[in-house]
């Protein structure tokens, strides 16, 4: 019987995938390829080296919605040398069963009143990254962000179409792709939900950059860093970018852009 496929374990067989193609095969001690030399690994490469089945291997690159062991995806992930965010991205597609998380229209009172009492730049912002509430020192940083239809406060979205956004970012191709990278390893299987489907094709379908960034499958957890942005008055302010999850919002983020100490 053929297992149907799954839009998790699609987006799963088309990540392996493409990390299998980019993979060195000298690193794995395989001889050179007789067209593409060094480049890529077959799929029977990566499955005897797995320790799987040829076929087994075939059906997960495929979508289908067979059995999948920590222990194997621990092997797969060891010969297609996956950093430790990209194993974690793929053994949450692998998994079968989402929660679903109901849509926020607006912040829970009491986190906005956190915020609210903080006087640096802070938001907050679900699992799809819509901006659902933010203070005074952000809207001082960002000032647009009052004025937007609530259906364009998206991070991800404003990050690649807002002019203003993207002057605001000295550094905006970097930035940009570790955004982008952080969402999709955040988003993991929700990212076949219809919530999150509609930012990423709503920004496939308007923005080149954003089609273009999204092919690398790029893959990183979030982690706290400084950051600087070009204020329209101040010039370039830096901040240390933070983000907590409150233990009764899991599906919110905290994000906060701390003043840095002078250096």
């Amino acid at each position: 019987m053929i297992q149907p496929r799954t839009p998790r374990r699609q987006e799963l067989g088309e990540f392996l995938a493409a990390r299998r193609r980019s993979a060195s095969r000298s690193e794995l001690g395989l001889p050179p390829h007789a067209r593409r030399g060094d480049g890529g690994l077959s799929r029977e490469d990566v499955a005897t080296l797995s320790g799987v089945s040829a076929s087994w291997y075939t059906w997960l690159e495929q979508g289908r919605d067979i059995n999948v062991s920590h222990q194997v995806l621990n092997a797969v992930a060891r010969v297609l040398r996956l950093s430790d965010d990209e194993a974690a991205y793929v053994e949450g597609l692998a998994e079968r069963g989402a929660d679903p998380v109901a849509r926020r229209e607006d912040a829970p009172e009491h986190l906005q009143r956190l915020v609210d009492a903080l006087d640096f730049p802070s938001f907050i912002v679900t699992t799809e990254w819509a901006i659902v509430g933010w203070n005074p020192a952000y809207e001082w940083l960002y000032p647009r962000i009052s004025s937007l239809d609530p259906a364009d406060r998206n991070l991800l979205w404003l990050v690649y179409t807002d002019p203003q956004l993207r002057e605001m970012l000295p550094d905006w191709e970097q930035d940009s792709r570790r955004f982008l990278a952080e969402f999709r390893a955040e988003a993991g299987v929700r990212l076949s939900g219809p919530r999150h489907s509609a930012v990423v094709e709503r920004l496939r379908a308007s923005n080149p950059d954003f089609a273009a960034h999204w092919s690398e499958l790029g893959v990183s957890r979030f982690s706290s860093r400084r950051r600087t942005f070009r204020h329209r008055s101040e010039g370039l302010v830096e901040f240390e970018h933070h983000r907590l999850v409150p233990s009764d919002a899991t599906d919110l983020h905290v994000v906060m852009y701390v003043p840095t100490p002078p250096r």
